[in-house]
């Protein structure tokens, strides 16, 4: 808010003579441009913005091959150029053939992963067995979709292993819309992600080569961690550490992998 000079005009600046003084300013004509009380339109509505949404960053990944699937996610939390805990869980295992990654609003993650829980444990009680990978599937997009006109800030990749023995993946947006495939990513890293497991994984853009086979589980593994160590280095939301989850026949086995904490 302005303050009036000594000798200045109540009606307005900068001239105290009241015969001259209306060849100054004028009220509401005079603005502070760093003041926020200084309103340039007194006589206009004020609008109030509300931002219920925050990217919280992470990236998350799901590659998937012949009798394998391989979840993985790093640990940072982001906000804004703060970094408010380097060792938060974005995964969540829902059966022992089926695991679930999140990136986007953490809060949210942390309501989602909730109610899959609880979803999945009235099945399990009903139906004494656990959900297919199909229906986890299924039963996430309807979940999302349910909550489209007010969604859950959360980027989804599920993975593991269906009822043939097979590895498939599922890429989610944000009110459920999904895709089955073999690698999927989605996150703060994922422009940086997708094009590797799009050549490495899939053998996009690459000239066809019938000796080529597909990656076994031990050399995913490798590629995964090579990803994301290269990840970390561009993007900031991105590092310190990785949980990998191995989804095979046998169950799931986690392993953690260190990257940058800078």
């Amino acid at each position: 808010m302005s303050i009036l000079q000594p000798n200045a005009s109540v009606r307005g600046l900068p001239n105290a003579d009241p015969r001259v003084a209306s060849s100054g300013f004028k009220l509401g004509e005079h603005h502070d441009p760093y003041d926020p009380l200084d309103v340039a339109h007194p006589a206009a509505p004020l609008s109030r913005h509300f931002h219920p949404y925050e990217d919280n960053g992470g990236t998350v990944l799901s590659v998937s091959g012949g009798d394998y699937t391989i979840v993985a996610s790093d640990t940072r939390l982001g906000s804004g150029y703060s970094v408010p805990t380097r060792y938060v869980s974005r995964v969540i295992k829902l059966t022992d053939k089926a695991v679930l990654a999140s990136s986007g609003m953490h809060t949210d993650i942390a309501i989602l992963h909730k109610v899959l829980r609880i979803r999945l444990t009235q099945y399990r009680h009903r139906h004494r067995k656990e959900m297919s990978l199909e229906a986890i599937s299924q039963l996430l997009s309807t979940i999302l979709y349910y909550r489209r006109f007010q969604p859950y800030y959360t980027f989804n990749v599920l993975g593991g292993i269906d009822e043939n023995g097979q590895g498939w993946s599922y890429g989610y947006d944000a009110i459920g819309s999904h895709e089955k495939v073999r690698a999927v990513c989605s996150g703060s890293g994922q422009y940086l992600l997708q094009p590797v497991l799009d050549n490495q994984v899939e053998f996009r853009q690459m000239a066809a080569d019938p000796t080529r086979k597909e990656l076994q589980l031990e050399p995913c593994v490798e590629l995964v961690k090579d990803a994301f160590t290269s990840t970390c280095e561009r993007d900031i939301y991105t590092g310190d550490l990785v949980e990998i989850c191995r989804i095979t026949a046998k169950g799931v086995e986690m392993e953690k992998f260190e990257l940058r904490a800078d």
